[in-house]
C-alpha cells in the first residue's frame, strides 16, 4: 500500500498603506512593465496582453532576470478594488501558486493587502520559501509606496 504524503499549504500576507487613491495605486501595481522601476525583482516584462489591454485577465507577466524569471498570468481584473494571479512557469520550488492583491480606501490613502499561497515542491522547505517571499512582497510594497501618486 503507497504511503500517502501530506502537503502542507503555505500561507502568506503584506499590508501597505500607500498615500495614493484606489485607482491610482491599482493601476500602478498592475502596470506589470513599470514593476521594473519600483518592484526590486529585477526586469519585468509583457510576454501576452489581457483584456482589458495590456494588463487585464489573460496577461502574462514576466518578472526577474531571462534565466529564473517567474511567469505570472493575471486569473482576475476589478479596478480599482482587487487583480489575482498564478504563477504559470518559473519559481521550480514551489506549485499552485495563487496571488491576490486588494486596495482598499484607507485614511488618506489606500490599503493594499497582497496575499499568497502555495505549496512547496522540497518538503519541509515551504517555511523558508514563505519567508523569502513575505520579505519580498513587503519591499516591493515599499517600493509602490516611495511612488507618487496625485492627491485628490
Amino acid at each position: 500500500m503507497a504511503e500517502s504524503q501530506e502537503v502542507a499549504v503555505e500561507q502568506l500576507e503584506v499590508r501597505r498603506h500607500i498615500a495614493g487613491t484606489p485607482q491610482a495605486v491599482f493601476d500602478a501595481y498592475t502596470d506589470h512593465v513599470s514593476w521594473t522601476e519600483w518592484a526590486g525583482f529585477g526586469p519585468a516584462r509583457l510576454s501576452r496582453e489581457g483584456v482589458p489591454a495590456p494588463n487585464g485577465v489573460g496577461a502574462v507577466r514576466v518578472i526577474g532576470p531571462a534565466l529564473s524569471a517567474a511567469h505570472e498570468e493575471i486569473l482576475s481584473f476589478e479596478p480599482p478594488k482587487r487583480m489575482t494571479y498564478t504563477i504559470v512557469k518559473g519559481f521550480p520550488l514551489i506549485r499552485d501558486h495563487f496571488g491576490e492583491v486588494d486596495f482598499e480606501p484607507e485614511g488618506d490613502g489606500t490599503r493594499v493587502t497582497w496575499r499568497c499561497r502555495f505549496e512547496s515542491r522540497v518538503p519541509f522547505l515551504g517555511g523558508v520559501i514563505r519567508r523569502a517571499l513575505t520579505r519580498m512582497f513587503a519591499r516591493a510594497l515599499d517600493g509602490l509606496a516611495e511612488k507618487r501618486f496625485p492627491q485628490p
